[in-house]
């Protein structure tokens, strides 16, 4: 009997339902290990990984505990002098491409495809160069104060920012602008920043810049949308040194199910948004360059 071919697509969508209906969706611990610390998983050359990769590390690396931000293949790990632990399990990412097939008309046509391989973390490996066991760097703790380095990180985004007594905070397509209450009405100066993180990714939406949103017309649009924000607001974040603001999509949790439980890459196309909306918003403010692909 021959063997069932490896959906990869299926694979993740089933680990990430069952972490959201375990009540923690992967991007919202976004850091590896303990709750004191951040950090987006790396490869083995320290080049970033992007998109569903992100999110399926976080899941790994919160449930095993690992501290380290660093992945690799086997072969990685022992060209770098590593050695794999005896009885250490290996965790799935996807590498994209593409491949030249000749169509119906006999024309050749590029052909986009998702195959999984196998990584371990570091924290799963002997032998390694030491400063291969990456420590997350603690975020900061910004209290009550100000913070000008996140303030002119946003100011760069481009951004048009509004702050009144309104009692709310929002990205209006309308008038193209982000509505933010005063920082002194936030818990703390980290609350507000993340807030106001959240709400640029939707801003990236617009048609001035991702045309993302466009027009939504149904609450499967505005879920989708949110789901995007979530992620997206967890990337950025973390890229920032800030825990990421969540309180704001509780209500979206049954719709996300429902999508993903619909359509096995739906997750794929929003993780995809997500760090498009991320990248934007960090080359926008040139803080370095775009990762490499995932």
């Amino acid at each position: 009997m021959a063997k069932a071919k490896f959906d990869v697509y299926s694979h993740v969508t089933d680990m990430i339902i069952a972490e959201i209906e375990a009540g923690t969706p992967p991007w919202r611990k976004p850091w590896t290990g303990s709750a004191s610390g951040i950090a987006l998983p790396e490869r083995h050359n320290g080049e970033a990984y992007r998109g569903i990769n992100v999110l399926m590390l976080w899941i790994v690396a919160a449930k095993q505990g690992f501290v380290s931000s660093r992945w690799m293949t086997y072969k990685q790990a022992q060209e770098l002098g590593g050695q794999v632990k005896k009885g250490e399990k290996s965790s799935t990412v996807v590498k994209y491409g593409t491949f030249t097939r000749k169509n119906d008309d006999g024309e050749e046509e590029d052909v986009p495809y998702a195959r999984a391989y196998r990584v371990f973390n570091a924290d799963q490996i002997e032998g390694l160069p030491e400063n291969l066991y990456i420590r997350p760097k603690a975020p900061r703790d910004l209290g009550t104060e100000s913070d000008p380095e996140l303030e002119a990180f946003f100011a760069r985004t481009g951004a048009e920012i509004i702050t009144s007594d309104e009692p709310q905070a929002y990205y209006s397509p309308a008038k193209d602008h982000i509505h933010m209450p005063p920082v002194s009405t936030f818990h703390s100066t980290r609350d507000y920043f993340s807030t106001l993180a959240h709400e640029a990714i939707h801003w990236t939406g617009s048609e001035k810049r991702l045309a993302r949103i466009k027009t939504f017309t149904t609450s499967e649009d505005y879920a989708n949308e949110e789901l995007i924000a979530e992620i997206g607001n967890a990337m950025i974040c973390t890229q920032l040194g800030l825990e990421p603001d969540f309180g704001q999509s509780a209500a979206y949790i049954e719709s996300w199910l429902k999508a993903l439980k619909e359509d096995k890459k739906a997750i794929f196309r929003a993780a995809s948004h997500a760090q498009r909306a991320a990248d934007f918003l960090l080359e926008a403010a040139g803080d370095g360059t775009k990762a490499a692909a995932a």
